[in-house]
C-alpha cells in the first residue's frame, strides 16, 4: 500500500489536498510526502510516524540522547552536510543512522561502502537533526565544504589585501549564504548580538544569548574566508570595505519570517583583521506588556498610577543591558492613545513605535538630549521620553519640562532606585527642584529564567543559600537540568527584577537635606518599596530563576 493509500485511509489527507499536493509533486519535482509538508496538510513528525510503521523503522528523539564523539567520527563531515545524516549509535558492527528521508536508499548503500559497517536507518525530524549537525560539526559547514570545491570560490584571507579583490569575494554567493547562515542562526536562537573575532588561526563566532555569550562551533576552514565574510558584512552596513584601519558603524535591515529585524553593525580593526559586533533589534521581541517583562501585579498597579500622572519625572535605573529601554517602550505602549502627544528623543533610535514621535539624536550636526529636549517643548508634548539623563544640561531641562506641566520618562545609570535623586543632585540640579518633580524612580536587572523544557524541582542544600534567602522547610526550588530547548544551559529566556520607588513627603524631605540612600530606602518601606534582592528572592520561590542568578544579578 502506497503512502497515499495509508493517509487517505488513515483519513490524515482528503482527495482534494493529496490532488493539491500531487500537483505541486509535478511543478516543482518533490516527493509527495515534502509536497504535503511544504502545504502544510501534514506536519514532519506525522509523515514521520507513519512512515515508521510503514516501512518498520524506530523514530528516535535527537534531543533526549547523547551521542558519543567517536560515533561521530563514522561519518566524513562531507557526506553528513550533503545527506543530512546523523550517526547516533554503533554496535556489533552497525552503525544506526538518523535520517529524515527513509527513501533516501542510495545514501545509505553509499554509507556501507565507505564505513565498511552494516546501516541501520532510524528516522527523526529535519530541524532535530539540523541542530546536532550545527552543534557538532560546527555552522555553515555544507556551505564552505561548497566554497572549497569549486575553483572560482574567495580566495583565502592572507590573499585578500586589495579593495577590489575583497568587493569581488565578498559577492560570491557563497559567502552571501555563509554569512546569511551566521545570522538567521543568530535570530533562531534568540541572540542578542553576534561577535565575530579573527585570530592568527581561527575565527570564533559566538551570541549574546539571555546576556550571556556561548561560542558557536564552526569549521576550521571558515578561517581562510574571514576577510570575505567580514566584507560581506560591511557592504551589507554600506561601509567603506577597503578601509581597515579605524573603526565604522553601520546598520541593516531585513527580513526573517515576515519580522522586521535592524542590525547595528560596528567593526573595529584588530591584529588579525577586523572584529565585528552586529546588535540584532527585533521589533517582535520588544514590545512588551509590562506584565510580560516580569512585573508582578501589585508593582504594575503602582507604576501604572505613576505614568498615568500628568506630570512629573520618572526615572529607571540600572547598568547597561538591563532592559531600561524595553521598560520605557512597554510603559509608552500602556499609555499611548489619540488623547496624548508622546515624543521621545533616544541615541539611536531603537525600535518604531506607533502613535509616538521618535527623534534621533546626531552629535555630528550638534542634536543633543538637551537641545532636542528643549526643541520638543515647542510642540506641546503631553509626555516626554528622554533615552538618557548624562549631564546638567539635560537634568536641567528634564526638570524644567516636568515644572510646566509634561511627564518626563528617562534612564539613570545608578545601582538602586534610591540613589537616583542624589545623582540628579550631583550633577548639578538643586536638591529642592529633584524634590519637586520626581514622582518616582524604578532600579531593574533580567535574570535567566529556568528553562521549562527540563525544569526539576529539588530541594536545596540550606548551607549553601545566600544568608539573606527565607525559605520554608519543606520548600523547593527549581532548575534546568540542561536540554537542545536552552543550549544545555538550563535557562531559557529573561525576566525582570524591579525596585519601586515612589516619592512621598518623608522621601522629598530627605532628598532636600541630602541625605544617603539607606535612609531613602528606610523612608519608602512603609510604602511598599521592595528591593531587588528581594524581588529576586520572591521569583526564586516561585520557579522562575535560581539564586545564583538573584545574586550574580545583585551583586553591587
Amino acid at each position: 500500500m502506497s503512502i497515499a493509500q495509508i493517509l487517505l485511509r488513515r483519513g490524515l489527507v482528503t482527495a482534494e489536498q493529496l490532488e493539491e499536493a500531487q500537483a505541486l509533486q509535478r511543478a516543482e519535482g518533490l516527493r509527495l510526502d515534502r509536497a504535503l509538508i511544504q502545504l502544510g496538510v501534514l506536519s514532519e513528525r506525522q509523515l514521520l510516524t507513519i512512515m515508521a510503521e510503514h516501512l518498520d523503522l524506530p523514530v528516535v528523539d535527537l534531543t533526549d540522547i547523547t551521542i558519543d564523539p567517536e560515533t561521530l567520527r563514522a561519518l566524513p563531515s562531507k557526506v553528513v552536510y550533503r545527506k543530512r545524516l546523523i550517526p547516533v549509535s554503533r554496535t556489533n558492527g552497525t552503525l544506526n543512522v538518523a535520517t529524515s528521508d527513509a527513501f533516501d536508499l542510495y545514501s545509505f548503500d553509499e554509507l556501507r561502502l565507505t564505513t565498511g559497517l552494516a546501516i541501520q536507518p532510524v528516522l527523526a525530524p529535519r530541524d532535530d537533526i539540523e541542530k546536532i549537525i550545527k552543534s557538532h560539526f560546527g555552522l555553515g559547514g555544507d556551505t564552505l565544504d561548497e566554497m572549497a570545491g569549486t575553483d572560482d570560490g574567495p580566495e583565502a584571507s592572507s590573499g585578500l589585501e586589495a579593495g577590489e579583490d575583497l568587493l569581488e569575494a565578498a559577492q560570491e554567493a557563497s559567502v552571501i549564504k555563509l554569512v546569511n547562515e551566521i545570522i538567521l542562526e543568530a535570530v533562531s536562537e534568540r541572540a542578542s548580538d553576534i561577535h565575530i573575532e579573527p585570530y592568527e588561526h581561527h575565527i570564533s563566532i559566538r551570541y549574546r544569548i539571555d546576556g550571556v555569550l556561548q561560542e558557536s562551533p564552526v569549521p576550521p576552514q571558515m578561517h581562510r574566508y574571514s576577510a570575505a565574510i567580514i566584507s560581506r558584512i560591511k557592504i551589507l552596513a554600506n561601509l567603506n570595505i577597503a578601509e581597515r584601519r579605524i573603526p565604522q558603524d553601520g546598520r541593516i535591515k531585513f527580513q526573517v519570517g515576515g519580522r522586521q529585524v535592524d542590525v547595528r553593525v560596528s567593526v573595529i580593526p584588530m591584529l588579525f583583521g577586523e572584529g565585528v559586533v552586529m546588535r540584532l533589534l527585533d521589533k517582535s521581541n520588544v514590545l512588551f506588556t509590562l506584565q510580560q517583562l516580569g512585573m508582578d501585579d501589585g508593582t504594575y498597579a503602582v507604576f501604572k498610577g505613576l505614568i498615568d500622572r500628568p506630570h512629573g519625572i520618572f526615572l529607571v535605573t540600572g547598568p547597561t543591558g538591563s532592559g531600561k529601554t524595553t521598560t520605557l517602550y512597554a510603559a509608552l505602549n500602556a499609555i499611548v492613545g489619540p488623547e496624548l502627544k508622546v515624543i521621545t528623543v533616544e541615541d539611536p533610535v531603537e525600535y518604531n513605535l506607533g502613535g509616538v514621535n521618535q527623534i534621533p539624536v546626531n552629535h555630528q550636526v550638534g542634536m543633543t538630549f538637551e537641545k532636542g529636549l528643549r526643541a520638543i517643548l515647542r510642540h506641546d508634548p503631553d509626555v516626554v521620553m528622554i533615552g538618557e539623563i548624562r549631564d546638567l544640561e539635560t537634568a536641567s531641562a528634564a526638570t524644567q519640562a516636568a515644572m510646566t506641566g509634561h511627564l518626563v520618562l528617562s534612564t539613570l545609570h545608578t545601582n538602586d532606585a534610591a540613589s537616583a535623586p542624589m545623582r540628579l543632585c550631583e550633577m548639578g540640579v538643586e536638591p529642592f527642584l529633584v524634590a519637586s518633580t520626581m514622582i518616582g524612580a524604578m532600579a531593574q536587572r533580567l535574570v535567566r529564567r529556568v528553562c521549562p523544557k527540563c525544569k526539576v524541582w529539588y530541594q536545596p542544600d540550606r548551607a549553601n543559600l545566600p544568608h539573606d534567602f527565607e525559605l520554608a522547610p519543606d520548600a523547593q526550588l527549581a532548575r534546568g537540568t540542561g536540554c537542545p530547548n536552552c543550549r544545555n544551559t538550563g535557562y531559557r529566556g529573561r525576566t525582570g527584577l524591579y525596585e519601586l520607588l515612589v516619592t512621598n513627603n518623608a522621601i522629598s524631605e530627605l532628598i532636600i537635606a541630602r541625605a544617603p540612600s539607606h535612609q531613602i530606602i528606610a523612608a519608602g518601606r512603609p510604602s511598599g518599596l521592595r528591593l531587588l534582592r528581594e524581588d529576586g528572592w520572591l521569583k526564586t520561590r516561585d520557579g522562575f530563576t535560581t539564586p545564583d542568578e538573584v545574586v550574580l544579578c545583585t551583586a553591587h
